[in-house]
């Protein structure tokens, strides 16, 4: 067997020339590659091995940084013939840090649009025990135990990177105190895949490198380092460093300092309700059986005096996002919104509205999207939609709006300050605005000669639209959390664990805190209220994560009541621990159902799920 050993300290690195396969050892810890992994890529759906190139060829690799191995591979044989594709990797210890680098690296492009890239593959990860865990990214986080009964290899996005399969671009392995974290450092071009069969005593996960407009275009980059004694606090910890150092880590307070608007949002109710539905016949959502039902107008005096209603109970706090205010109606002939809804009051209705929520000192919030582009929108162009390297033009019908594909959002900014132009014209004072999709979905890509836009692109555009908002004053918000955007948003519509969105997402593993241990003190989050919930009420995991509670407005009598009584729960603790980092979470017993958090300036949360019960201790 041939091999190619490097080494700095405490840390050395094995290459199998033969298998490719990789070695490291770290704090007296060995992790290897699993044994059937080989590393390969896509072109034109046929799977193309490394060890099928022509030519191959290993060098050391040693800079002034680090050391390791640098292999070329030229030479592949693709569609009959030779191609022009040419690559290679370098594996390398960082001396400052004894990180373990991976780098794959275009030398010359294929004559084709090449597919995925799967390098470096995942490692041995099998033992049956509790003790032996993997953690992703996926939403608010998972911890899958290599003892998991159920499949746990369904990824929402499939995983990709900068999308709700990934909040943060990381994912991690503890094997009874020995881990590591894998921290992807090109996230908008990249992906990963879990493996943990239903019964299975092994769990498995690595990155993928999507093609950027159908070529490997750019030098792709994860990092790997390994800790012992540590859980995935720890993991979180290291990857917050990073994100402190990558300008990612935006705190609240430093938010607040440049819009006082922040420090108002604090303590808020989340009261998230809509003006007019219109649901079209060719939409998913069309209730054929009770046609009446796609249609409804809730002028804006009605949301008013309900705004009213909140202020005479007692509520100094509140933050109204409105759904479906223009004339459309929700989800329908986006980016062409405006004017305000006719049948509800129009400008004037609206401007009422925005005129008591600025006397009532609440926040006024809109709902906005710049990336469904509606085919019936009325400057809706064709060639200012996103195409694929393919050719090929989304197009579907599943929304409110019928018939649709996307925007390149090379556009959407223009849009969205067109839009927003008016609605200032208008006197519409708004201190907080939503745009759809962004943190949830993934990243586009176009091909369009005319504004050809890579993922990563993609993602300086939204975020363009986002620094417009806050340029203006206005809290910026999205779907989801993702922290490609935490410096520019202080909230979203929720960070939800995979259970309370997905189908059967209580299978995929065990609910774990990952994003607010590593982003609380960045980002406020509202959590669902829903009591008697199949995994418990759900005010719990607002109390144990130190988030914000959304408030039914629509609520009367008794249950208003009840309704502000677990708002105030919540934003009293949501007050005190707002502003500070989340330095720990643990699990309490075996069955995952007590669980504590601690917060940087000492407030500690338990909470028993199976129970319904919660302490919090404040210093």
């Amino acid at each position: 067997m041939s091999e190619i050993k490097v080494s700095h300290q405490s840390t050395a690195l094995v290459l199998n020339t033969e298998t490719l396969g990789i070695e490291i050892t770290a704090h007296g810890e060995t992790w290897r590659s699993e044994k059937t992994y080989q590393p390969h890529f896509y072109v034109n759906d046929k799977k193309i091995y490394f060890h099928q190139a022509g030519k191959l060829e290993h060098f050391s690799w040693n800079t002034g940084v680090g050391c390791g191995i640098r292999s070329v591979f030229s030479g592949f044989h693709l569609s009959g013939k030779e191609d022009t594709l040419s690559f290679q990797t370098v594996i390398w210890i960082e001396y400052a840090t004894e990180d373990i680098f991976f780098e794959l690296n275009p030398l010359t492009e294929s004559e084709q649009c090449i597919g995925n890239f799967y390098w470096p593959g995942q490692m041995e990860f099998r033992k049956k025990t509790s003790d032996w865990y993997t953690v992703i990214t996926n939403r608010q986080g998972l911890l899958i135990p290599n003892d998991w009964k159920y499949d746990a290899g369904k990824i929402v996005f499939d995983g990709q990177m900068c999308s709700a399969g990934a909040f943060m671009s990381w994912f991690g392995q503890v094997r009874c105190g020995a881990a590591y974290i894998g921290i992807v450092c090109d996230p908008w071009d990249a992906g990963y895949q879990v493996e943990h069969p239903e019964q299975s005593d092994y769990c498995h996960v690595s990155v993928r490198w999507l093609p950027s407009l159908g070529k490997l275009s750019y030098k792709r980059t994860i990092k790997y380092r390994f800790l012992k004694n540590a859980d995935y606090n720890d993991l979180c910890k290291v990857y917050r460093a990073y994100a402190k150092e990558n300008a990612l880590l935006v705190t609240l307070k430093e938010k607040a300092a440049k819009n006082p608007v922040v420090d108002k949002f604090i303590g808020s109710a989340i009261v998230h309700t809509g003006i007019k539905t219109h649901v079209s016949p060719d939409s998913f959502y069309y209730d054929k059986e009770h046609p009446e039902k796609n249609d409804e107008v809730i002028p804006f005096a009605v949301r008013e005096a309900q705004m009213r209603k909140l202020k005479e109970h007692g509520l100094e706090k509140v933050y109204l996002h409105l759904d479906g205010w223009g004339n459309p109606g929700y989800d329908n002939q986006h980016p062409d919104y405006l004017p305000a809804c006719e049948e509800a009051g129009g400008w004037e209705g609206m401007r009422s509205l925005s005129k008591c929520m600025k006397e009532m000192n609440y926040i006024f919030a809109i709902h906005d999207q710049y990336r469904d582009y509606y085919f019936d929108a009325k400057t809706y162009d064709p060639e200012f939609s996103m195409i694929s390297p393919e050719g090929k033009k989304p197009d579907f019908c599943r929304w409110a709006g019928g018939w649709q594909t996307y925007i390149c959002a090379s556009q959407s900014p223009l849009y969205l300050r067109r839009n927003f132009t008016e609605l200032f014209r208008q006197g519409i004072q708004l201190e907080g605005t939503y745009l759809d999709v962004f943190t949830c979905n993934e990243p586009d890509e176009c091909a369009h000669p005319w504004h050809t836009m890579t993922r990563k692109e993609c993602l300086e555009y939204r975020k363009k639209c986002f620094d417009f908002l806050n340029a203006n004053e206005i809290i910026a918000s999205s779907e989801e959390t993702i922290d490609w955007a935490v410096p520019s948003l202080v909230t979203a519509h929720y960070s939800p664990y995979s259970f309370m969105v997905e189908e059967n997402g209580s299978m995929l593993g065990v609910p774990v805190p990952l994003f607010n241990l590593v982003y609380h003190d960045c980002m406020v989050v509202p959590w669902m209220m829903d009591a008697d919930q199949p995994e418990g009420d759900y005010m719990l995991y607002a109390l144990l994560n130190g988030g914000a509670a959304y408030l039914n407005c629509e609520a009367e009598g008794k249950e208003l009541e009840k309704e502000i009584e677990r708002y105030r729960t919540v934003a009293q603790l949501q007050e005190k621990v707002a502003y500070s980092e989340m330095v720990r979470h643990e699990f309490l017993d075996g069955n995952y159902k007590k669980q504590r958090t601690v917060f940087a300036d000492g407030t500690e949360v338990t909470v028993d799920l199976e129970a319904g019960t919660y302490q919090i201790h404040q210093n």
